[in-house]
């Protein structure tokens, strides 16, 4: 199969094309500012793995049947590899964070993608890194740090370097996705990474923490959530978004993400929201809407 990347977004980066494609990929990390609060409260505890694989799997095959369209050519091993690093490294680190930190921690380093997309577009796209994209870059991080960060937020190491090598094989993902193209519709296109991700995930998570004796309602909603609204629809809108937009664009989107957390505890578990949180949302937002407008074409 003849591998068509599709065609780039036009400029000028205002027009209402690139609007509409922009807010629709930003609903993507919007959603998935809420994965902190399921994943404390409505999951089984101490399943990273089942969790990410309960995640991935069952959404996967749904878009596959949905699509009805399986890889062909090299496209068989180039899915496994986005499926690997966008979803099964990237679901399996990020609920160990998840688990192992405090929801704010985990954020800040996730905050990182902006920097990490931009380097790794330098030698697989052929971008140029702006001195603008590294300030934006860490403008939102600071923002995100005043955002998550408290006295009371704890440090584990093995949390730690979960969090920062989900960042950087979520980052991997979306810069080579940009590169390769997609050759099908969004939906098979998506619903072959994540069966691909779900399908290595799901062995090794029997293996090493085995299947719950049994789980609750709440639990049973919580994984259905994860699995439809904030994984087959999420990941649809965003790598369509991937696709088109410039990978500077997309990396910063992810901002939002620690924000919607910030906003979701405060409203779900009651956490505080005191001025430097405001501030700091307020610096994040404000990095996340300059570097769309100043995104290259």
């Amino acid at each position: 199969m003849t591998t068509t990347a599709p065609p780039p977004v036009s400029s000028p980066s205002r027009s209402p094309r690139v609007r509409a494609l922009t807010l629709a990929t930003a609903a993507a990390p919007a959603t998935w500012g809420t994965t902190y609060v399921v994943t404390t409260e409505w999951l089984p505890p101490d399943r990273p793995l089942l969790a990410a694989a309960v995640r991935a799997l069952p959404a996967g095959l749904l878009l596959v049947a949905l699509g009805r369209r399986l890889p062909r050519g090299a496209w068989w091993w180039k899915a496994a590899v986005l499926g690997t690093l966008n979803i099964g490294a990237f679901f399996a680190l990020l609920f160990v964070a998840a688990y192992r930190l405090p929801g704010g921690v985990a954020a800040l380093l996730g905050a990182a993608q902006p920097l990490l997309v931009a380097l790794l577009a330098v030698p697989l796209l052929g971008e140029r890194l702006h001195a603008r994209t590294v300030r934006l870059g860490l403008l939102g991080m600071a923002g995100v740090g005043l955002v998550v960060l408290t006295d009371a937020a704890r440090l584990d190491a093995v949390g730690l370097t979960a969090g920062l090598a989900g960042t950087a094989s979520m980052a991997a993902g979306v810069v080579l996705t940009r590169r390769w193209g997609r050759p099908v519709p969004v939906l098979p296109f998506t619903g072959w990474q994540l069966a691909a991700g779900g399908a290595l995930l799901a062995p090794v998570a029997v293996a090493i923490e085995g299947l719950p004796a049994g789980v609750s309602t709440g639990e049973v909603g919580g994984f259905l959530y994860l699995a439809t609204v904030n994984t087959a629809l999420a990941y649809a809108l965003w790598l369509r978004g991937v696709g088109s937009l410039p990978a500077s664009r997309v990396g910063f989107l992810g901002l939002l993400s620690p924000v919607v957390a910030a906003a979701v505890g405060w409203l779900v578990l009651g956490q505080a929201l005191g001025p430097a949180q405001l501030l700091g949302a307020a610096l994040a937002l404000g990095a996340l809407v300059l570097a769309q407008r100043h995104a290259p074409a």
